[in-house]
C-alpha cells in the first residue's frame, strides 16, 4: 500500500464528528513572488506541473524543520502511524488549512497572501488535525470526519492568525489535477505573478487583498518585535505596505523579519477591496 493510503488511512481510524460545511474550503497558501532555485515559487509550480512539501523545497512560511529526524519528520511520524518513515521527500503531504468562517482571506492568511484552492475531488487524500501539527496535537480528523476539531477552534481563545484547522493533502498536488482555483492578492495584478499564474491551468480569482498603512504600524511593536516595526517602516511606499512591496524586498532581508512583517499585514493590514 502505499504510504500515502496508509497515513490517511491511520488518520481516518481516529475521527469522530460530522464532515466539513458544504461550503468549506482547504486552501493551501503560499507567497507566490518567493525565490526558489532561480525562480519564483509559483514560476517552480507552472514548470514543474506540482507543488512540493518543505521536504522537498526546503522553504517554509512556517519553520524550517522538514528533514530526517527533524521536528517535522518527527511530527508526521506520529500523526501518521510512522507512514512516511521510509519514504521519500517527494511523497510527503502539503500543508494547508480548512477555510470555514467564510473568510476572504482564506484558511490560514499567515503562511502566504495567495492560495490554492484544493479541489473536492482531491478531499479523500486530505487529513486534519487542531491545533496546528507544531503542538503534537491528539486531535485528528478527514473532511468526513471534522466536526470535533471545528467545535474545538471554534471555541479556543487563540490569536486570529492562530486559530486554522490546519489540512494535509496527501498523494502529491498538482494544481491542474488537483485544484479548483488559485486565488490572487491584487497587489500582483500587472506582476509577473500574474502572467506566471495564466500559465498554471486552473481559473484565477482575486481577493480581495490586504495592505497596511504606516501610521498603523507604530502601535504594533509588541505583536512581531520593534525588529519587524522597523523593516515594515522602511519598506513602505507611499505611507503603505502590501505583498507585493514586501516580497519584492525578501531577498535582501533576514527571513524571519520578513515573515514577522508579513504577520502584521495579515494580521492588522485592511482589505483593499473595502
Amino acid at each position: 500500500m502505499d504510504a500515502w493510503r496508509r497515513a490517511v488511512e491511520h488518520v481516518a481510524a481516529r475521527s469522530a464528528g460530522g464532515p466539513l460545511p458544504p461550503d468549506a474550503r482547504v486552501t493551501v497558501h503560499f507567497h507566490p513572488d518567493r525565490c526558489s532555485g532561480g525562480a519564483t515559487v509559483l514560476e517552480r509550480i507552472v514548470a514543474e506541473g506540482t507543488y512540493r512539501s518543505q521536504f522537498s523545497t526546503g522553504i517554509s512560511n512556517g519553520g524550517l524543520t522538514a528533514h530526517p529526524g527533524g521536528d517535522r519528520w518527527r511530527w508526521e511520524s506520529r500523526m501518521f502511524g510512522g507512514a512516511y518513515d521510509e519514504a521519500a521527500s517527494h511523497e510527503r503531504p502539503v500543508y494547508g488549512a480548512v477555510e470555514h468562517r467564510r473568510r476572504a482571506t482564506g484558511g490560514a492568511i499567515r503562511f502566504g497572501s495567495c492560495w490554492l484552492e484544493v479541489a473536492r475531488t482531491a478531499w479523500d487524500r486530505v487529513t486534519l488535525c487542531w491545533p496546528d501539527s507544531v503542538y503534537e496535537p491528539e486531535h485528528l480528523g478527514t473532511p468526513a470526519h471534522a466536526g470535533e476539531l471545528l467545535a474545538l477552534a471554534d471555541e479556543a481563545a487563540v490569536d486570529p492568525l492562530d486559530d486554522y484547522v490546519e489540512a494535509q493533502l496527501h498523494g502529491g498536488f498538482e494544481p491542474a489535477r488537483d485544484a479548483e482555483r488559485l486565488v490572487l492578492d491584487p497587489a500582483f495584478r500587472g506582476a509577473a505573478v500574474e502572467r506566471a499564474a495564466a500559465r498554471l491551468g486552473v481559473p484565477i480569482v482575486w481577493h480581495p487583498g490586504l495592505e497596511l498603512r504606516v501610521d498603523r504600524i507604530a502601535e504594533l511593536e509588541a505583536y512581531r518585535g520593534v525588529d519587524a516595526l522597523a523593516l515594515a517602516l522602511e519598506l513602505a511606499v507611499d505611507g503603505r505596505i502590501d505583498a507585493r512591496i514586501l516580497g519584492e524586498a525578501a531577498e535582501a532581508h533576514d527571513q524571519q523579519t520578513i515573515k514577522r512583517v508579513w504577520h502584521l499585514i495579515a494580521r492588522f493590514g485592511h482589505r483593499v477591496a473595502d
